[in-house]
């Protein structure tokens, strides 16, 4: 098993999940039902000026898990908290050969502290179109389907 060393930054590193993040929007690409179009036209410049509107806006952390052996980063979460003290599990992403080791867990652990220790009053987390089964990880962590929020399939 490898040694996993967790870092904690902010909206000025968020360049080094770029390539953890196509990792996330290509494994969306292939679990989506009716969205896979979305997961087509997004690009990471699209969520990077969308994480940078957040951090204007409120608070924004990356964590970080980096496989020590290998000197690389595995998997990442990105977490905000507004204004209006809401918080949200932004993205989240662990690479495959590395699930079911506890990281995913520690990462979300880490954010949910963050949020915690810095106010928050709800915290949510959205999930994709076909990504159901990660309902089951977040249940872990208290989170339950509140609603279902359904949205039209246009072009």
């Amino acid at each position: 098993m490898p040694l996993i060393e967790y870092r904690t930054t902010d909206i000025r590193e968020i360049d080094l999940i770029q390539p953890l993040w196509i990792q996330l929007n290509e494994y969306h690409h292939e679990k989506a039902k009716a969205f896979r179009q979305h997961y087509e036209r997004m690009k990471f410049g699209d969520r990077k000026r969308y994480f940078e509107n957040l951090s204007l806006t409120g608070s924004l952390m990356v964590d970080l898990a980096t496989d020590t052996t290998a000197g690389r980063y595995v998997g990442y979460c990105v977490s905000s908290l507004s204004k209006d003290h809401m918080g949200e599990i932004e993205s989240v992403f662990v690479e495959e050969r590395f699930r079911s080791q506890g990281i995913g867990s520690a990462l979300v652990t880490r954010a949910l502290s963050w949020l915690a220790a810095n106010g928050s009053a709800r915290n949510r987390v959205s999930v994709g179109d076909g990504n159901e089964g990660a309902w089951i990880f977040y249940r872990k962590f208290g989170f339950y389907p509140r609603m279902t929020v359904l949205e039209q399939k246009t072009g």
